[in-house]
């Protein structure tokens, strides 16, 4: 296979991408082409980024593309097309950095080998198909990197775990739990493997759905995965691992959902945005910081 690699600017980088999608690349990946120096730039609201900066920034100003081919000839004549195009190959276009050959791989394996058991508690683990449990590991969920956001390595997610592990007694006696913008199901899983029943599971993603289902089945629990539609009455937990801004848009529904005497458990928070959260629930709930990690926060809250 042949790597193709493409300096873009900002402004081309969506252009340039769909063109060599459609002229047959396998494969076109962007990366920051100030990676590692000084003139490097977080785009994606990361911990200690300035708050108004991910709003400013839609992608970085220099790009690296790339695209991925079956071999030299389909490398060079997509690159002979690509440049063809109006302005393309100018100063404000494309500027080939080179042509690399890849070695075959075996890319499942490589792939795979990227993920290894993440433990949750000390008893509590996230096992990919492939490893074999911990010795240590009491609770397994398994859980196989996928299209749905959710494998157990992001901050926000192992946060929202611990806080069911720890809550692990009360667990059966959650009748009702509503998981919102399920994902991979993985919060939904981890729910019904310390007890919990009734579990509604919804995404606006149809992919999320059909991934929770599948996943709720290699764990042998059992989960019932919607859209948003499917939440419905009040619920003894309600879990919403998403983002700030809508999760601020969401306030008034998700709390909506919290029976009298039941917990409200967000992420997806990062610590400067704690404030602001807090503000937008605090007509329903009163939210505290329930876990941190790595810059992101929890935030729970209780209907009294």
């Amino acid at each position: 296979m042949i790597e193709l690699l493409l300096l873009t600017p900002a402004t081309r980088v969506d252009e340039v991408s769909d063109i060599l999608m459609e002229l047959d690349a396998l494969a076109v990946t962007v990366e920051d082409a100030d990676a590692d120096t000084p003139d490097e730039a977080p785009i994606f609201g990361e911990p200690g980024m300035p708050a108004t900066l991910s709003e400013q920034i839609r992608g970085w100003q220099r790009s690296i593309l790339k695209a991925l081919f079956e071999d030299e000839d389909a490398a060079t004549e997509a690159l002979t097309i690509l440049l063809a195009q109006d302005g393309m190959a100018g100063d404000e276009g494309v500027h080939v950095q080179s042509m690399l050959t890849v070695a075959d791989q075996d890319w499942v394996r490589l792939t795979q080998s990227q993920f290894d058991p993440v433990p949750i508690t000390d008893s509590f683990w996230i096992v990919p198909s492939w490893h074999q449990p911990p010795a240590q590991a009491r609770q397994v969920m398994r859980l196989d990197p996928g299209l749905a956001f959710g494998t157990g390595t992001h901050p926000t997610t192992r946060m929202c775990l611990r806080w069911i592990a720890r809550h692990g007694d009360q667990a059966p006696g959650w009748d009702r739990l509503l998981d919102y913008g399920c994902g991979s199901g993985i919060l939904a899983i981890g729910a019904a493997l310390h007890g919990a029943r009734g579990i509604d599971a919804v995404d606006i993603d149809p992919a999320a759905v059909e991934s929770t289902l599948a996943n709720a089945s290699a764990n042998g629990v059992t989960l019932q995965p919607g859209l948003p539609d499917r939440a419905s009455g009040l619920y003894p937990v309600v879990l919403a691992n998403i983002l700030s801004a809508p999760l601020k848009l969401l306030a008034p529904l998700l709390c909506s959902h919290v029976a009298p005497g039941g917990h409200l458990v967000l992420a997806g928070i990062l610590t400067r945005q704690t404030e602001e959260l807090q503000a937008a629930y605090a007509p329903w709930l009163a939210l505290e910081v329930g876990d941190e990690q790595d810059g992101w926060v929890l935030l729970t809250g209780r209907r009294t």
